[in-house]
């Protein structure tokens, strides 16, 4: 396994431009299934979980190739059912077939999901979704058996999980009737979803809202999406520059995705201007961040629950004390105990973490064990003092498309070897 070699202490200057969304291009993946015609998707981040997810793909009979930064899938031919355990494991994502399969095929087999183990993160409001909708679904052993193309009908989710809206969504493509999602999940990418779907012919309304009709019986044909800017991406270079100080200007992110964050940042001391698909960020070196809060992690438009760990690390070295609420998944502190390595000082009270600031962290030799807490340690790595060892790089490439080449780019020095 590879390690990064962070040395901290430089400032980052310079402008970047935001990769494609993780949380975007999966379901959008996902739903190439729907096309008989090739799919071209712009923008299309190359992540290993967009590999796992183009290797699921293939083993059901869809064609896949790069041309350039766009990624054309042809599922024309695909027939195949079912999703083996290994394919399933390799991201938490891999649930978002469920849907497509069901609406394409009539049928799908399939495993539990892998991914970051933050907690438990049942997927039976995806289950109850595909009920509601008329398929039917089976659980056994560990394996997930769906029978029936779904009908419509409507679906009233429990909680606002983005991941089940984009289930039904996608399965509600290809249903017969009509359906309706009443307390949908309202996050940017569900927005880009219903596009993409009205792009291969179909017809979503309500994405943004809580409510969400998704017109069934609509013939589907191929189409293009380019994919928007990640957002916790941006937030995560974002807690670079306030952890480092410095400069920057990061291009193809919409300053309103992550209006949450930019506010904390401001409140911390942070300098901050906006125009359409630009940040413009500063910390001055010499003046450090003020503490903040509390931040509760909530469904959007509230703080995003990825955002937590890589800005909790900026605020390591603010004055003061900062409280995050975690409230969206039990097991999302495991950066922690890394940062305390480091020398923050940082307390666990049940969901919540108090931050009380130290002057400086120290580099040290730490281990990401899940995808943002990863993006946070690199994020502490940069202010700290000396050279920081980061391991459990392989988490981190499921959702950061080179990370050191973004850090680099802007003046910090990161080594992979």
């Amino acid at each position: 396994m590879s390690v990064m070699y962070i040395q901290g202490g430089a400032p980052l200057e310079g402008a970047w431009r935001v990769q494609g969304a993780k949380n975007s291009v999966l379901p959008v993946l996902a739903g190439c299934l729907l096309a008989p015609q090739p799919v071209v998707i712009r923008n299309c981040p190359r992540l290993s979980d967009v590999d796992a997810a183009v290797d699921i793909l293939q083993h059901l009979g869809a064609s896949c190739r790069w041309e350039g930064e766009e990624l054309v899938v042809d599922a024309g031919q695909a027939s195949g059912t079912a999703i083996d355990e290994g394919r399933m494991r390799a991201m938490r994502s891999s649930i978002m077939f469920l849907g497509p399969l069901a609406a394409r095929m009539g049928e799908a087999t399939l495993t539990y999901p892998g991914g970051c183990e933050l907690g438990p993160r049942p997927i039976d409001l995806h289950l109850e979704a595909l009920r509601a909708m008329g398929c039917q679904v089976e659980e056994q052993d560990g394996t997930i058996t769906c029978r029936g193309r779904p009908r419509g009908g409507v679906v009233t989710l429990k909680f606002p999980s983005v991941g089940a809206t984009e289930n039904a969504m996608l399965c509600g493509a290809g249903a017969a009737e009509d359906t309706t999602i009443v307390n949908a999940a309202r996050e940017p990418e569900i927005v880009q979803l219903q596009q993409f779907l009205n792009a291969l012919g179909g017809e979503v309304t309500g994405a943004g809202g809580s409510v969400i009709t998704v017109r069934g019986g609509r013939p589907l044909h191929g189409g293009a999406i380019s994919i928007l800017g990640d957002r916790i991406v941006a937030a995560t270079l974002l807690s670079g520059v306030a952890a480092a100080g410095g400069e920057v200007e990061l291009q193809g992110v919409d300053w309103r995705h992550l209006s949450t964050v930019l506010q904390l940042f401001e409140q911390g001391g942070c300098r901050v201007r906006s125009a359409p698909g630009r940040i413009w960020f500063c910390r001055r070196g010499d003046i450090p961040m003020k503490s903040v809060g509390p931040v509760a992690t909530a469904p959007y438009p509230g703080f995003p629950t990825d955002a937590q760990a890589p800005v909790m690390a900026a605020f390591a070295t603010a004055r003061g004390t900062t409280i995050f609420q975690e409230t969206m998944f039990s097991r999302r502190f495991g950066h922690v105990p890394e940062l305390r390595e480091m020398g923050a000082d940082i307390s666990l009270h049940g969901q919540g973490a108090w931050v009380r600031g130290v002057k400086r962290l120290h580099g040290a030799q730490v281990s990401a064990t899940d995808l943002r807490g990863g993006g946070a340690l690199a994020v502490a790595a940069l202010g700290a003092q000396g050279e920081t060892q980061l391991r459990g790089v392989e988490h981190i490439d499921r959702g950061y498309e080179r990370l050191e080449e973004m850090f680099n780019r802007l003046g910090a020095q990161i080594q992979r070897r």
